[in-house]
């Protein structure tokens, strides 16, 4: 078990990871915001827990785990603490959106001459999401300072 948490935890002090977990942590937020909160033209917890299970069809806990998951977990990519565990989640988030939004193409609708949103932008997401589950969090994390507690502590 010890092994495990090392193992989760751990990243190396690189500026790669950094850059990748902060970009995604901006670009993420937004969404998660206007899911939970209602910024940025959002519905809020209620309106986009609506949606979801009665227009998209997705059971409440799935429902609930996205919007939990893409707010949350920006903060916490942010902060860069349980990065792994977050990639993972956004991962998993972003293959059901691509699944989605998979038969309005591949291209993002940029002009308004296609029916929705391709799913380009969730293929970069993801995409960076493994690149942080492979390396971890990087400099400047929670992550970071635990592992070196721990490597300091065996």
């Amino acid at each position: 078990m010890k092994h495990l948490v090392e193992k989760f935890f751990y990243t190396e002090d690189k500026f790669g990871p950094l850059l990748i977990r902060l970009m995604a942590a901006i670009v993420i937020f937004p969404h998660g915001a206007q899911k939970l909160l209602g910024w940025f033209g959002g519905h809020g917890f209620e309106g986009t827990m609506n949606y979801m299970t009665s227009v998209a069809g997705l059971p409440w806990l799935v429902a609930f785990l996205v919007i939990i998951g893409e707010s949350i977990g920006a903060l916490m990519l942010l902060s860069g603490v349980g990065t792994r565990f977050v990639a993972a989640s956004h991962t998993i988030i972003m293959l059901g959106a691509l699944k989605m939004h998979w038969a309005n193409g591949f291209f993002m609708n940029w002009f308004g001459q296609q029916e929705g949103e391709g799913f380009e932008f969730h293929l970069l997401y993801i995409g960076m999401m493994l690149s942080l589950f492979v390396s971890g969090a990087g400099k400047w994390s929670i992550d970071y300072l635990i592992s070196q507690k721990n490597k300091v502590n065996n």
